[in-house]
């Protein structure tokens, strides 16, 4: 008796490490991949203006993985030593909740979800099985734990005092900051309340949908692609009110043209890529870009095929071009979508491409900065400020 149930208890064990030991490595890896095709060479020049820079990263999903943000991985495109080894100054983390099965840039409804199985795959919390809201908090004590080990290398940004110790504190090679957001807002589960939830978590930032529509607004990527909903503009609001930047990533058209006219604060369109060179319905339109810049804000841009048409630095720098082209060079940064399902041409610790890439396309020096940083550290220490007061009067009174 005891030899027939030996060999299925042994199988069953075998089965379960490699579902839950082997399984979320191997999905990772072959999700996140570097494409191994040749870079481009660096000159002297472009390592020397490189190592002076602060570079801004507007999104990366690396928190969803499972693995040490603080060690050396031989998967995906980021951690701290790869981080440092860039240069980055600020990294922006985005917490991914839910994906539909079959996912594409056509038409997905929410019906399914690929997160799930990652999720009790990874074996974490329970409470983070069944609650969009808890995988996200589970994300931002992810962070909060490899701040706590970093020994400083690692600076969570959630107001502007942390903003300006990190600048103070950063060096090549050192301090690296991070800032936590969010890839589609159905994580609030309905309730307006859980937005002060994850606020107070750390949240600074928040694309309000992501592949598939949602009770606050349409996707680009949904059935209906529709635009803001009535609670919608009550948590586009309280975001605006709070000091979190809205995101409009992912967002259908029409969501997009809502949050333009209504937008009282510096917007942000984290990552992706423009039509004019990237004809993907994925990117932005002229006249979403145009938008954007009225508000002040920024255009990050992606490093993947679908973003750009290709993984060269070369085609990442001519998206930025156009940008600069058409509104100026105020209103465009770098949102790679790191470890985010992402095939790329280079890792974190190789970002000194692009900087090659954009002196060879003449960028001078000054405009290298506002591109690798500085355009992002203008919106993000301006957008994590709550609203005074007297613009919460001024706004209730319009």
């Amino acid at each position: 008796m005891r030899k027939r149930f030996w060999i299925p208890a042994a199988a069953l064990a075998v089965a379960a490490i490699g579902f839950f030991g082997v399984a979320p490595g191997y999905l990772e890896a072959s999700m996140n991949r570097v494409d191994g095709k040749e870079l481009i060479k660096v000159s002297p020049e472009a390592e020397a203006l490189h190592q002076s820079l602060l570079i801004v990263d507007l999104h990366s999903d690396t928190l969803m993985w499972k693995r040490n943000l603080l060690d050396p991985a031989n998967r995906g495109h980021q951690d701290l030593p790869r981080l440092q080894a860039g240069n980055v100054a600020l990294q922006v983390f985005s917490s991914v909740t839910k994906t539909p099965r079959g996912q594409n840039y056509d038409s997905n409804s929410g019906d399914t979800d690929n997160i799930t199985p990652l999720v009790i795959a990874q074996l974490q919390p329970r409470k983070t099985w069944s609650s969009l809201l808890e995988r996200s908090l589970f994300h931002a004590e992810k962070l909060d734990r490899a701040v706590a080990g970093a020994e400083g290398g690692l600076l969570k940004v959630s107001d502007e005092a942390s903003f300006d110790r990190l600048l103070a504190a950063h060096k090549p090679g050192g301090t690296v900051g991070a800032m936590l957001s969010i890839e589609g807002l159905q994580n609030l589960e309905g309730k307006l309340e859980n937005l002060d939830r994850l606020y107070a978590a750390g949240f600074r930032m928040a694309g309000l949908v992501h592949f598939y529509d949602n009770d606050v607004a349409g996707s680009l990527h949904g059935v209906n692609k529709g635009g803001l909903t009535p609670f919608g503009r009550q948590v586009m609001g309280r975001m605006e009110e709070i000091g979190m930047i809205v995101d409009i990533a992912h967002c259908s058209h029409q969501c997009v043209a809502e949050i333009l006219a209504t937008a009282r604060r510096p917007v942000v369109s984290s990552h992706g890529g423009v039509q004019a060179v990237c004809k993907v319905n994925r990117n932005l339109s002229d006249d979403e870009i145009r938008g954007v810049a009225r508000t002040g804000g920024v255009i990050g841009i992606g490093y993947w095929d679908a973003a750009i048409c290709d993984t060269s630095p070369r085609a990442i720098a001519k998206a930025i071009r156009h940008v600069r082209d058409l509104v100026g060079i105020d209103y465009v940064g770098l949102g790679s979508d790191y470890d985010g399902g992402t095939t790329v041409r280079f890792d974190t610790s190789h970002l000194v491409q692009i900087t090659q890439a954009l002196m060879d396309e003449g960028f001078t020096a000054a405009e290298i900065r506002a591109v690798m940083g500085g355009n992002a550290l203008r919106l993000i220490r301006a957008g994590i400020v709550p609203m005074s007061p007297a613009q919460l009067e001024q706004k209730r009174a319009s």
